[in-house]
């Protein structure tokens, strides 16, 4: 993923106003993201944990949306393993979250959203290329695919995610 200023990122989101993209709270470390290990960007605003964003690369242009991350409850299955549903990373408890976007347009002002269960802290493509590993998981599974393969599924999966979002 080629470098993005923060300028570029407020103007892509689809999903909220230019206000709340505006109160939308960078990394402290954002000038030294590690953009080449990158597929798309992703991010928990550290001024509001259950507000987050992720941003996607496309050749018309980037595309971010607006999240909420889900509170962890103390039910049951928050002592359970999991999975990130784009890139198929297993997780132990807390690693992974649901997170919720409002529909664009009309349809998320009226409440309208869709989820997606994420690695809790958004960096899908480092995991994918083993430069992050999930906590307290001692075994791995492994694949068959390359990583240009896994790459592109991940994509497409976020893609998809995305285009719901914007549909409405």
């Amino acid at each position: 993923m080629e470098p993005i200023s923060e300028a570029t990122i407020r103007a892509s989101f689809i999903n909220c106003s230019k206000g709340e993209a505006s109160r939308i709270k960078l990394p402290a470390d954002f000038r030294d993201t590690p953009w080449a290990d990158l597929d798309f960007y992703g991010w928990v605003d550290p001024a509001a944990p259950q507000r987050a964003a992720i941003l996607l690369p496309r050749a018309e242009g980037p595309v971010a949306v607006l999240l909420r991350k889900a509170e962890r409850g103390s039910n049951a299955s928050a002592a359970r393993s999991s999975m990130c549903q784009v890139c198929l990373t297993d997780h132990a408890a807390g690693g992974v979250s649901l997170f919720t976007a409002p529909l664009a347009g009309a349809a998320g002002r009226n409440g309208n959203s869709v989820g997606e269960y994420l690695c809790a802290d958004l960096a899908c493509s480092l995991y994918l290329r083993g430069k992050k590993h999930p906590k307290l998981r001692l075994v791995r599974f492994e694949e068959t695919l390359t990583l240009p393969e896994k790459i592109d599924r991940a994509l497409t999966k976020l893609s998809a995610f995305t285009s719901r979002i914007a549909a409405a």
